[in-house]
């Protein structure tokens, strides 16, 4: 089992930028990929951006591409979210999420460690 732990959210205007962390421990050597996800009040769980652990290819969601950046420290065994531009309708709690399945994934199935969420708030 691998424990994810997130932090940076907060709340920032529409434009500004915000950069999550996602420390992660337990074993780890046997993530696969991570990703974030996301949940906006009232709606599902929604995929935002993924990372394959190894190499780090990287694969986004189309609502966020060109404004967010994942990426990984494997060294330190943590994963970021770079958020620039951020709109209103980025709001959201945020969650990281760690496979150990050698097939990447968006679907929320495909995990099997999560984090317990970083409130992101983005004022008009």
């Amino acid at each position: 089992q691998v424990q994810l732990v997130e932090s940076g959210g907060g709340l920032v205007r529409a434009g500004d930028s915000l950069r999550l962390s996602c420390a992660a421990s337990g074993r780890t050597f046997s993530i696969y990929s991570m990703a974030w996800f996301r949940q906006a009040p009232g709606k599902e769980r929604e995929f935002v951006a993924l990372i394959r652990w190894s190499d780090g290819y990287t694969y986004y969601a189309d609502s966020v591409k060109g404004r967010f950046t994942i990426s990984r420290d494997n060294a330190k065994n943590t994963l970021y979210l770079q958020m620039n531009s951020l709109k209103t309708e980025d709001t959201a709690v945020y969650y990281c999420a760690a496979s150990t399945s050698e097939t990447l994934r968006t679907a929320e199935s495909g995990y099997d460690d999560w984090g317990q969420g970083t409130q992101v708030t983005v004022s008009s």
